[in-house]
């Protein structure tokens, strides 16, 4: 080839890449239009990550990378806004921001820029967020309350030296309907007094002292500080050094007000622990008892752990829920410490639980539903009605759907043993009820991928009451997890699972002395 004919196929070559860059940037800010007039702000790339194996597609996950904690949950002029632990550099857990998201129906979520970075004070870990409506921190105006976030500073840097006093608590405000956050110039705004873990601060405002109360998760205990504008806090008191469950560190603590089923008013004190939990690695506590404003004192010192399977951790519930409406919600980080690195998802990684109503038995148990809004996108597919087992299989198999609700109601199931399998062809998962040796097991150890980590495929117990009888159990099937509200949502059980294929038969199974008075399964829309 000539001289001239290689400058001639050079020119041409640039030409041509020149217009594919044209063609691409026109096609991304066509792309971009099209968004924002959807009122979104994720690329459409980016929502066909959303489509991924393993994607849930009826829970909140991050649009790409690392999640974990809820955070900052509050409820302000119809919105819901949910902040969570994201690194948005990589699937793995690294440098915490505070993603954001808000819904209008605790189901559909529209994806927000981050709301809170890294500074000179470091990482921004997990906390809370607050309507302040009397303005008493000076941020915005009796007309126009601002949103005060208060969150941990993890300095990393200071933490590399050797000291122990590497956190401490900020607060930052927004006055635009929390689109946008500005963080107080006098950050941080409580010291570290010398505790290695000194974090996760939880808000509330106290109307009978008029002021408010943080609930900090301080190594093996919880400690309560108060103030009068959320900018200086004041020690009140300490609880559970020698309480509860001390498997691991105490984290993400949440104080409450709540009424039980006789009309009293308790304090509920939720805790989660890493490690310690029932089914090893991190779990989540309680305990229920009074508050004066200074201290808080419970009723006894039972363990009580809020979720009986291996995935619901961190969990806390939303501030400011309108008192017409009256609802306490709680919702929690769908993974565990023990592998939530190491799970086989890839440009995004971990979900949220379905938000749920926290209501309490007049016997301190913490009862859990889901928020009957996720009701919208189930349709009823069919429902069998007292159910007839094959003499032969003792076992009835139902069709369902890769996204479902099972909703089963039994005539005193009190003898023998019920078991439910969902599965394909070639996985499966085993939910039993096991009345003669009064407990509950999930079995996943055949239910897909569950080789990145020993302890992922164990087999789970719950104990519960010798006599005591099942009357209903709901199930809820996503991509990559499974939730089961027992009596009412008094056992509750989160399990993550991986099948390579949907799970799309149910397999009931009855000893002779029982009946299912009713199956209702329904088809869930996905949410994306």
């Amino acid at each position: 080839m000539n001289k001239y004919a290689t400058i001639a196929t050079t020119w041409l070559k640039r030409i041509f890449s020149f217009g594919i860059i044209i063609l691409v940037i026109g096609i991304q800010q066509k792309m971009t239009i099209q968004n924002k007039e959807r009122g979104g702000n994720i690329s459409d790339t980016t929502k066909l990550n959303y489509n991924e194996k393993f994607r849930p597609q009826f829970h909140f996950s991050p649009p790409n990378n690392w999640m974990n904690d809820p955070n900052g949950m509050v409820y302000y002029k119809g919105e819901y806004h949910l902040f969570y632990q994201h690194y948005p550099d990589s699937n793995v857990w690294g440098p915490m921001h505070w993603g954001h998201a808000i819904s209008k129906d605790l189901v559909h979520w529209q994806n927000m820029p981050i709301a809170l970075y890294p500074d000179e004070h470091g990482y921004i870990f997990s906390g809370s967020a607050v309507v302040d409506w009397d303005n008493t921190s000076g941020f915005g105006t009796k007309d126009n309350p601002p949103l005060v976030a208060i969150y941990t500073y993890h300095d990393a840097e200071k933490e590399k030296t050797g000291s122990i006093e590497f956190q401490t608590q900020g607060i930052a405000f927004s006055i635009d309907l929390g689109r946008s956050w500005q963080k107080y110039e006098g950050n941080p705004v409580l010291l570290n007094p010398g505790i290695r873990d000194f974090r996760d601060p939880k808000v509330i405002w106290h109307p009978t002292s008029k002021k408010w109360i943080m609930a900090l998760a301080v190594q093996d205990h919880v400690q309560l500080y108060t103030s009068k504008d959320l900018i200086n806090w004041e020690y009140a008191s300490d609880f559970g050094k020698t309480i509860g469950a001390h498997g691991g560190v105490w984290e993400c603590p949440d104080l409450f007000p709540i009424v039980n089923n006789d009309g009293e008013e308790k304090w509920v004190l939720l805790l989660s622990i890493n490690p310690g939990g029932p089914q090893g690695g991190s779990a989540t506590q309680y305990f229920v008892g009074s508050f004066d404003g200074l201290t808080f004192k419970p009723d006894d010192e039972k363990i009580r752990w809020l979720d009986y399977g291996a995935d619901n951790y961190a969990g806390v519930t939303w501030s400011d829920i309108p008192k017409e409406d009256g609802r306490r919600i709680f919702i929690g980080w769908m993974s565990n410490w023990q592998y939530a690195n190491i799970v086989p998802s890839e440009i995004w990684r971990s979900a949220m639980t379905i938000p749920r109503v926290l209501t309490l038995s007049n016997d301190n148990m913490l009862l859990q539903q889901p928020v009957k809004e996720i009701n919208k996108i189930i349709n009823e597919i069919s429902v069998a009605t007292d159910l007839k087992i094959n003499e032969n299989t003792k076992v009835k198999e139902l069709a369902i759907d890769s996204l479902s609700h099972l909703k089963l109601s039994f005539n005193e199931l009190s003898k023998g043993a019920f078991s439910i399998t969902l599965g394909n062809d070639a996985e499966k998962v085993i939910f039993t009820i096991d009345c003669e040796n009064h407990q509950f097991i999930f079995d996943r150890s055949e239910s897909g991928n569950v080789a990145f980590h020993n302890e992922f495929p164990k087999l789970h117990y719950t104990a519960f009451d010798k006599g005591e009888k099942i009357s209903d159990t709901e199930i809820f099937i996503d991509a990559s997890s499974i939730e089961i509200f027992v009596n009412n949502g008094k056992y509750v059980f989160t399990e993550l699972v991986f099948p390579e294929n949907p799970y799309k038969k149910a397999y009931i199974s009855l000893s002779a002395e029982q009946a299912t008075k009713q199956v209702a399964i329904g088809r869930i829309h996905g949410i994306w």
